[in-house]
């Protein structure tokens, strides 16, 4: 019967610690709450990479037609809540994400011709930039730290035009049983100015791209010690290489 309420106990905790990404900032503008971003209600993850949604998440239920101008070259940010609009409630210990969900934070982008419109269906993905495993610290450490900010910068060579950008974080607490790994995403409606003239490079689809049995994803990242740090071991981030300009 104990272990019976232990393991609800801890199922009620793990449920209590998702995340969904709700903002956008350009060179530390915000650009405001749910504005250019398709995102959910539900702070659920996806767990099968599979998943017919995987590119921008399932049940969208926020979904403007505004369209964010961005730079090539850029320093973009993606703010993190617990629920639309941040904390659950106060003194919320699991807003941004419970401490528990480390793991890499991924960026994205596919060239649409319209990205207030377009769907997700058949898009190519090219990787712009990721964080993973740093010294014993995850890009969620950084995430948490930065108060639900997270931040890449736009390749300054990235072709002009729209784009989605696609920002992930894979939370790894349990991934080392085959679908268990935890994958947030959501979609941003952005317009690339500048005179680049790359793109592509490297482009995988959602779904598609990653493979439940991918080393970034089933994994085991605590040591002897219970401790999650990689176990002393270099992490490796799923999905192609990064852009390089």
């Amino acid at each position: 019967m104990k272990a019976k309420v232990l393991l609800a106990a801890l199922a009620a905790s793990t449920a209590a610690g998702h995340s969904i990404m709700q903002k956008i900032s350009v060179n530390g503008v915000d650009q405001g709450q749910l504005k250019g971003v398709r995102a959910p209600d539900s702070d659920s993850p996806i767990l099968n990479v599979n998943d017919g949604n995987f590119a921008c998440n399932t049940g969208i239920t926020h979904k403007d037609n505004n369209v964010i101008s961005i730079p090539a070259g850029a320093k973009v940010g993606g703010w993190w809540g617990h629920v639309i609009g941040g904390a659950q409630g106060s003194n919320d210990p699991d807003n941004p994400i419970a401490p528990s969900h480390k793991g890499p934070i991924i960026y994205y982008l596919a060239k649409v011709s319209n990205a207030a419109t377009t769907g997700t269906t058949g898009l190519q993905w090219f990787k712009i930039s990721e964080e993973g495993l740093n010294n014993g610290k995850w890009a969620v450490d950084t995430m948490i730290a930065n108060g639900g900010w997270h931040y890449a910068t736009i390749p300054s060579c990235v072709a002009p035009g729209d784009y989605l950008l696609r920002i992930e974080l894979i939370a790894l607490h349990s991934a080392g049983s085959q679908g268990a790994a935890q994958f947030y995403m959501e979609c941003a409606q952005i317009r690339i100015t500048g005179s680049g003239t790359k793109g592509g490079a490297n482009s995988v689809s959602f779904p598609g791209a990653y493979k439940a049995t991918d080393p970034g994803i089933l994994i085991n990242i605590y040591n002897n010690a219970g401790q999650p740090n990689g176990g002393g071991k270099a992490y490796t981030i799923p999905g192609p290489p990064v852009l390089t300009c």
